[in-house]
């Protein structure tokens, strides 16, 4: 909600249709070795070696790398809205997302100036919406279910979050969530 998807469906067509690559195959490799980049048991080269680079290709790794962040933009707004929030609220990032691609999000967009931690798929081993990785998150912050505040874009997360009795927000835009929050009492500067 912070960025856009950093390697999701979307943001793989761009790329497969950027460089070229037979869509159908792609997709079958991606999709059976997804899981062990996102749970940060493979690497980017790795995954690259097993989706990509399996065939010859008229490109670079590095090219395809930079292809891949180019992908991530901001949320201008919902940036705003976190950094007024920051110094106020403890406030962690819980996420699906590669090791490298985390790495680069983070770092791109100046993440851990507002954020305590990154509870991300890829250092915990566990994905969302798996409750695993709510309760692993929720002992790592120190707090209880009841005082934490899930906010998610997608609603599959947010009723995730809720089962194991967080509060949760499905994200819709800036606005709706500066909004839900002040009804929670969670104020801005």
């Amino acid at each position: 909600m912070l960025l856009s998807n950093g390697w999701d469906r979307d943001q793989r067509r761009v790329v497969v249709t950027q460089f070229g690559l037979d869509p159908d195959d792609f997709q079958e490799r991606h999709k059976l070795i997804v899981p062990e980049l996102e749970m940060g048991r493979l690497t980017l080269d790795d995954y690259l070696d097993q989706t990509v680079f399996i065939h010859p290709q008229s490109f670079t790794r590095e090219q395809f790398v930079a292809a891949i962040e180019a992908q991530s933009a901001a949320n201008e707004d919902a940036l705003a809205l976190l950094r007024s929030l920051s110094g106020r609220h403890r406030m962690y990032a819980l996420n699906n997302e590669s090791r490298e691609l985390n790495a680069h999000r983070r770092r791109a967009f100046g993440l851990d100036d507002a954020l305590l931690a990154f509870f991300s798929s890829c250092y915990l081993g566990l994905s969302k919406p798996g409750p695993a990785i709510y309760r692993l998150a929720l002992d790592l912050a120190g707090v209880q279910p009841t005082q934490a505040l899930m906010i998610d874009d997608r609603l599959q997360n947010v009723e995730a979050a809720r089962s194991v009795r967080m509060q949760a927000i499905h994200f819709q835009d800036a606005g709706q969530l500066k909004g839900e929050l002040e009804r929670l009492g969670v104020t801005s500067s």
